[in-house]
């Protein structure tokens, strides 16, 4: 039998241009998946009353620490220096599987509370091989569509980040790969989280990308962050390694030359920008215009929630605001007009969505509301005194909306939240990431260190 649920009567932001924006229309979801998007819509199904919501895919966090969900504002005026030793040398080697599964869980639940409906997982926390079966089970218990990204253990910031001549175990990677992930096909996938050139020799790095396309994942790498990664040449190494691939995802990127530039664009490869980190901790101006320029797409990420908030609309804030005020800044300088290129509103809710699932790879899938895709779908309460009146939905989403506002959030066809509440043991997530945060205060502090 048919299951059908029918949204009904919201201000539906469909992403796709082939379907475009539909005041008071209509989303029908058969078994999962959109099977139309219109005005007017019949059908036996359950309705959902969207009058006054403002209707769109969920939001794509395309890259997300989130076993540091426990330390949550543990290092709120760290630099990129410092968290290197607030949090990777500090707290991560202390981290038991436990603790990666009450992040894990929490953190995918806010991330659900918040709209995101898919998420990057970037999990460079694989202490021992119990680390990322905790991660992956955590993840699949919320509902969740996310990729899995298999990165590094962080025992040591000695070790794993400075000229590493350590690599991620391959007999591991596969191991998850074979018992979590034999299919690509449903809602948690794998890639593979690396470090890359600067931070690892080069036999290390060749190594991880090796690995990575024997075993036909994607590859997530920080690059051209901050006074030390932004002098790395990363991209231009790779190059040199013959490493380019449409398989990788360049995170940051504040600090890549031209000539890198080009070699992501010309490689196929993808870009993820996690602007209120990188403005707040010195890895650089967040370069969305800049990879635009460079015909790429580029998509959103938190990064850490250790130093900033965990939801989207800061995220696209924080890129909106920056980049208008570097271009506003340099005109002024200039006594030059404001170029055309200044971002739009539009083109930060593409970055969160559409764009995002183009990112995290699963386009295919999710992002937009398109017939045939997957019912990734959120609904944002636009009679709220901080949203409405509602003039502009797109501007309402980016620039008044927040968490508060998300109403109904569907993954795959599941209603996750509903009237503003999680369908999930929210209390229980509360408890074990609150027990988690207690224990790993307690060890940093039997080991003679102070937490930042």
């Amino acid at each position: 039998m048919t299951d059908r649920m029918l949204l009904r009567s919201g201000h539906v932001l469909s992403m796709d241009p082939a379907v475009g924006d539909l005041p008071d229309g209509d989303v029908l979801i058969e078994d999962g998946r959109i099977a139309a998007v219109a005005h007017g819509i019949e059908a036996d199904a359950d309705v959902l009353d969207m009058t006054g919501r403002i209707v769109l895919p969920g939001f794509v966090d395309t890259h997300r620490h989130t076993w540091e969900t426990p330390i949550r504002g543990c290092a709120p005026n760290a630099t990129l220096d410092d968290y290197f030793v607030d949090v990777l040398d500090t707290f991560a080697p202390v981290y038991r599987p436990e603790d990666v599964y009450a992040g894990n869980l929490a953190g995918a639940l806010e991330c659900l509370n918040a709209g995101i409906t898919t998420l990057v997982d970037w999990s460079h926390i694989n202490n021992t091989p119990e680390h990322p079966d905790a991660a992956v089970q955590a993840l699949a218990e919320t509902g969740i569509r996310a990729q899995y990204a298999y990165g590094s253990a962080n025992t040591s910031l000695a070790e794993y980040w400075y000229d590493s001549k350590t690599a991620i175990p391959g007999d591991d990677v596969r191991r998850v790969r074979e018992r979590h992930f034999a299919s690509d096909g449903g809602l948690l996938t794998m890639g593979l989280a690396t470090r890359g050139p600067g931070f690892c020799l080069d036999d290390v790095v060749e190594a991880e990308w090796r690995l990575a396309r024997e075993l036909d994942l994607p590859l997530t790498v920080h690059v051209a962050m901050g006074r030390l990664a932004g002098r790395f040449g990363m991209v231009k190494r790779l190059h040199g390694l013959g490493l380019l691939g449409p398989d990788t995802t360049y995170v940051h990127c504040c600090h890549l030359s031209d000539e890198e530039w080009r070699l992501v664009a010309d490689s196929g490869g993808t870009v993820s920008v996690a602007p209120q980190v990188e403005t707040q901790m010195g890895h650089g101006w967040p370069p969305l215009t800049k990879a635009i320029e460079y015909g790429l797409r580029p998509s959103l990420s938190i990064d850490v929630v250790t130093t900033v908030p965990g939801d989207m609309f800061t995220q696209i804030r924080a890129a909106f605001g920056a980049e208008r005020a570097r271009v506003n800044a340099a005109c002024w300088e200039t006594d030059s007009p404001v170029p055309d290129t200044m971002l739009t509103a539009r083109q930060m809710l593409v970055a969160a969505t559409v764009d995002g699932a183009h990112v995290a790879g699963v386009e295919d899938r999710t992002g937009s509301l398109t017939p045939g895709k997957r019912a990734d779908v959120v609904a944002i309460d636009a009679t709220a005194l901080n949203v409405a009146p509602l003039v502009d939905p797109v501007a309402a989403v980016t620039l008044s909306a927040d968490v508060s506002n998300v109403e109904t959030v569907i993954v795959d066809g599941v209603v996750r939240k509903r009237d503003g509440r999680l369908l999930a043991d929210v209390a229980r997530a509360r408890r074990l990431v609150e027990e988690s945060r207690d224990r790993l205060m307690a060890a940093v502090e039997a080991r003679g260190e102070r937490p930042a």
